[in-house]
């Protein structure tokens, strides 16, 4: 017997004004970017002015929406139904282009252009482990900013855990506070000739040393890049916090997404675990992929049964229909000699006194030599050679000795059907118990179990197909 949990009702969540951010998060490849877009379309249909903000870097979202391409800036979604007054946005986060806004924000033009030129920061700034992470959540800071939609629908990071996206603010805080930082800043915090002298006496041991771990070059360029960001590293810390309190307040929801396999519901357990101990709302699980069967009453035991005996049936049958099937009679010794062949099947070769001449009769008959008897079926054979038994020499006919026949068609087909459903119910009962485990630790966390498509969704259709099966099945309509 399986497991109930409260069922989560996506549309009363996405209709009530209240809700101003939906967090889609969970580890990769659950189907986050779908879930969210899907969400984002039945958002707009029913009425909201939603935007929806991807990291996704297949840019699958770009193609389901009909646009040919997301960048940082939102872009109107075409061919959603606007009777509701609703409309959708979207955007792919571009992590470098986030980060070079930022520093142009909140910093003057001189040094904005030492910092955008540093190598060390375009290092950073493309790919700078946890980078993506809190640049998601400095963009979604600047889109609640701008305060032009009333519904904000983030797509996370793909990370290796889900849990990165909840602590890129506080990594970032704590590089910010290191130790490293604070010393590659101390010079540029002294300055004049106490700076230089503490340069050149307090820091050449750690430089020497970190010179040759680093190199030379990278290390002049972090400690020029710490030097020109020093001004902003409190805003850092500042908009981080403030993002953070964001992510805590009454009007967001987290949505945990995951697949019906044992590590992704485990990510997803340790990530409602953290919601939980973080005074974070959390909405519901909703569980992608799922599959089901339409004939669920016929268990995998009763399908796999069924299975062999259509198959032993059938084999039993073309046995019967085939007459070269059945194993001829085995000879009894009579102790008459059987003209048909010399080697007798009982008694193995046994040689006549007058040779082959004691087989050869003129009227075929037993014991009188033949001198003129020819062979009519056999053209070209020596005169006088036995006529060959048909029996003897006719090829052998069916399947060999001890080997069952195939089954006919009909009966192969549907016992390959019944395997197949077989292992589909297999594949169902499998999910279930995984399923069964996280309600029996989480009973309280409401769910929704989307049902797989039968192939992948590639247009605003596929994602209302979704939108249905996370309302599961209610119409768009309000």
């Amino acid at each position: 017997m399986s497991l109930e949990s409260p069922v989560l009702d996506i549309d009363p969540l996405i209709d009530d004004p209240k809700t101003r951010i939906v967090v889609c998060c969970g580890s990769g490849g659950v189907g986050k970017t779908t879930t969210a877009a899907a969400l984002g379309v039945r958002a707009a249909e029913r009425g909201r002015k939603a935007v929806v903000l991807t990291i996704d870097p297949a840019r699958r979202l770009a193609q389901s929406m009909g646009l040919t391409e997301l960048d940082n800036t939102p872009r109107k979604v075409a061919g959603i139904d606007e009777s509701a007054g609703g409309e959708l946005h979207a955007m792919m986060l571009d992590m470098k282009r986030t980060f070079d806004e930022v520093v142009l924000q909140h910093t003057d033009r001189e040094r904005a252009r030492a910092i955008l030129d540093n190598p060390f920061y375009q290092s950073l700034s493309a790919g700078f482990a946890g980078t993506q992470e809190y640049m998601a959540m400095e963009k979604l800071g600047q889109l609640r900013a701008l305060d032009e939609w009333d519904l904000i629908i983030v797509d996370t990071p793909p990370s290796r855990s889900a849990l990165d996206f909840l602590d890129a603010p506080k990594r970032l805080g704590s590089f910010l506070d290191g130790r490293f930082i604070r010393l590659l800043m101390a010079p540029a915090k002294v300055g004049g000739r106490a700076g230089v002298k503490f340069l050149n006496v307090g820091m050449s041991m750690m430089t020497g040393t970190l010179s040759k771990v680093m190199g030379a070059h990278l290390l002049r360029d972090v400690q020029t890049f710490v030097a020109a960001m020093d001004s902003m590293f409190g805003g850092f810390r500042s908009r981080a916090d403030a993002t953070y309190k964001l992510l805590q307040a009454n009007g967001t929801a987290f949505l945990v997404v995951a697949a019906p396999e044992r590590d992704a519901l485990r990510e997803a357990s340790y990530f409602v675990e953290r919601l939980a101990a973080e005074n974070m709302p959390l909405a519901g699980l909703v569980l992608n992929r799922v599959h089901g069967s339409g004939a669920a009453r016929l268990t995998a035991e009763r399908a796999l049964a069924a299975a062999e005996a259509l198959e032993d049936l059938g084999a039993l049958e073309a046995a019967d229909d085939d007459p070269a099937a059945e194993d001829p009679p085995t000879p009894q010794p009579t102790g008459e000699f059987d003209e048909s062949a010399e080697n007798l099947q009982s008694v193995g070769i046994v040689d006549q006194p007058g040779g082959k001449a004691g087989l050869r009769t003129a009227d075929g008959g037993e014991g009188t030599p033949s001198t003129d008897s020819t062979d009519t079926n056999s053209p070209g054979a020596p005169a006088g050679s036995p006529t060959p038994s048909p029996t003897a020499c006719a090829p052998a006919q069916g399947p060999a000795a001890g080997r069952p026949a195939d089954p006919p068609d009909a009966d192969r087909i549907a016992a390959g059907l019944l395997r197949l459903h077989a292992e589909r119910m297999q594949l169902v009962a499998r999910e279930r118990r995984t399923r069964d485990r996280f309600v029996s630790v989480h009973p309280d966390v409401p769910m929704v179990d989307v049902a797989a498509l039968p192939g992948d969704v590639h247009d605003l259709e596929g994602l209302r197909a979704i939108g249905e099966r996370l309302a599961q099945g209610q119409p768009t309509a309000a």
